[in-house]
């Protein structure tokens, strides 16, 4: 079991990432690219990374067993929604920190070269670094990004939700099925660590993620910002071909931008998120929010200074090319 033990101050000071996290969503995309039996909902993002994995970035994968450890300095404490500014954030590690954690993950597996040579912040070892993960992102990562970052944004709406009609501990109880929240404890079941974490007054940072699929998990070190990482729930289908045209069909019917738009309500959004989703101004996105709710394709929910946009049966019978 993972314990996180709150005081009333940690309540006060627990906060939601304002997106999806390019370099935890690297890190736990690559535990899946290594893990050996098959895993349904990445099932076809998996083979199509795997088919043509540029060599470039095998040493990165190196670094990220799908089981056990994986360096905590390969996801800045602080976190990020720019994959460059995280980026920055690994090749600026402390070579203490460098030498602890390839230190830990030398405990569990043999390492390359490489990764001692990274262990003592060699600069030739560090750029390596960089050079690797920018390549397994490019190839893994990026393609898919609008994906990932609209189901985590459709996850981040939800929470937003419970957050006014329920509060912080309303967001606790309800993260993943492993969790339990039981003041002032949260607990996630997990039957290979025993572990208690202290927030004496920290916060703890949420994070949603798309990749992360097992269940929650957190750093190996307990002295690093505390942060929890809870799998979202998955469209399975989200992630495929880069580039694939699914809304061909219905580009005749409704205009290009417009299926588009039906398109990215898959995953509900506000009017800004479906904005930045279709490259478009906020006064075209809400244009064509305003014609696909004529039309019963999308239904529209007002809160606050915000609206929401979602899918109707009718909205999800045409996609699918099937009747309401």
């Amino acid at each position: 079991m993972l314990r996180f033990h709150f005081t009333s101050d940690d309540l006060a000071r627990v906060r939601i990432a304002p997106g999806a996290d390019p370099m935890w969503e690297t890190l736990l995309s690559a535990h899946l690219v290594n893990e050996l039996r098959e895993v349904r909902t990445f099932g076809v993002w998996r083979s199509r990374v795997v088919a043509d994995l540029p060599r470039l970035a095998l040493p990165y994968l190196h670094l990220t067993p799908p089981r056990g450890y994986s360096p905590d300095f390969l996801t800045p404490a602080d976190g990020t929604t720019d994959f460059a500014d995280g980026l920055d954030g690994v090749l600026f590690t402390h070579r203490d920190r460098l030498r602890t954690d390839i230190d830990r993950l030398c405990e569990q597996k043999d390492v390359s070269t490489w990764a001692s040579d990274l262990r003592d912040g060699l600069v030739k070892a560090v750029d390596g670094l960089g050079a690797t993960m920018s390549a397994y992102h490019a190839h893994a990562i990026e393609p898919y990004w609008a994906r990932i970052r609209a189901a985590v944004d459709a996850d981040l709406m939800v929470r937003a939700r419970v957050v006014a009609m329920s509060g912080v501990e309303g967001v606790l109880s309800s993260l993943h099925s492993t969790v339990t929240w039981d003041a002032p404890v949260l607990t996630i079941d997990n039957p290979t660590v025993d572990r208690d974490v202290h927030l004496t007054g920290r916060g703890l940072r949420l994070v949603p993620s798309y990749f992360c699929w097992r269940k929650p998990m957190t750093f190996a070190d307990p002295e690093l910002e505390p942060v929890l990482l809870f799998p979202i729930e998955h469209c399975v289908s989200l992630v495929g071909a880069p580039g694939a045209d699914q809304r061909a069909p219905l580009a005749s019917l409704l205009g290009r931008t417009r299926a588009a738009a039906l398109q990215a309500l898959v995953q509900p959004a506000t009017t800004s998120g479906l904005a930045r989703r279709l490259g478009a101004s906020l006064a075209s996105a809400s244009e064509h929010a305003t014609v696909l709710r004529r039309a019963g394709l999308i239904r529209s929910t007002r809160c606050g200074n915000q609206t929401s946009h979602e899918l109707t049966a009718l909205g999800h019978g045409l996609l699918s090319g099937s009747p309401a």
